[in-house]
């Protein structure tokens, strides 16, 4: 479960419901600082509120816990760079240097300069090198990460 995901997720059902963080914390009979703190991934809510959240948008908890983002923009991580890179630093910003190193173990030579030339703070060789050998299903997972969040961003600012 990745925390930034789900909180973008949980202020975009807000906003699609024409919510404000005021109404759905009545709605849910919490405080606004509780959705607040959701939205900013401070917290998580709990199960109680989570089986309200998912009552109330008609969905599953799973599907708030790992939500399945539709492809607004992007369907394969080799098309970040068609992202402008304001925007791109933005989302990968969101993710540690080892989550965007290993996203990019599984990228081609093209966008792993992409990315070093976008990051150049970040030393990829060593934090290569830190990781080490990985599951091909971990970096595509983390790939898809990336994909979702860049998919949510399009849907909260079209």
């Amino acid at each position: 479960m990745n925390m930034s995901i789900v909180s973008k997720y949980l202020q975009f059902l807000r906003k699609s419901h024409n919510y404000t963080q005021d109404d759905l914390a009545q709605k849910l009979d919490i405080s606004r600082q509780a959705v607040s703190k959701w939205e900013t991934g401070a917290a998580i809510p709990d199960l109680e509120v989570l089986l309200k959240i998912s009552k109330l948008y008609g969905i599953t908890i799973n599907d708030i816990l790992e939500p399945q983002i539709q492809p607004q923009r992007i369907t394969d991580f080799e098309q970040i760079s068609t992202i402008s890179e304001k925007e791109l630093k933005e989302v990968l910003n969101q993710f540690d240097a080892d989550s965007l190193v290993l996203a990019l173990m599984g990228a081609s030579p093209e966008i792993n300069r992409f990315c070093e030339r976008l990051f150049p703070d970040i030393d990829f060789e060593k934090t290569r090198n830190n990781i080490g050998r990985v599951r091909i299903e971990a970096v595509e997972d983390m790939q898809n990460q990336i994909i979702s969040m860049i998919n949510l961003q399009e849907i909260d600012y079209p």
